[in-house]
């Protein structure tokens, strides 16, 4: 989809920002239905923001990587 495509680019440059204190996985929901009902996805994008298994916190929609920076920033030590 087209904000899909739109996180990209988004999502590399918050690799860039935050290296290696995450890992980013995307998952496409017509090839992994079985993940995108396990977490209750139902539109996309959608972030999800894992630690230890836990979800911390979720959106959907198309989120700045500065934005996203300072969310992980406050979920993770």
């Amino acid at each position: 989809c087209g904000p899909c495509r739109m996180m990209k680019p988004i999502l590399k440059e918050l690799y860039e920002m935050m290296g290696q204190r995450l890992r980013i996985i995307k998952v496409d929901v017509d090839q992994s239905p079985e993940a995108a009902n396990a977490y209750q996805v139902h539109s996309v994008p959608t972030l999800i923001l894992f630690q230890k298994g836990r979800i911390l916190w979720r959106q959907s929609g198309v989120v700045p990587a500065a934005t996203l920076k300072k969310i992980v920033e406050t979920h993770i030590k």
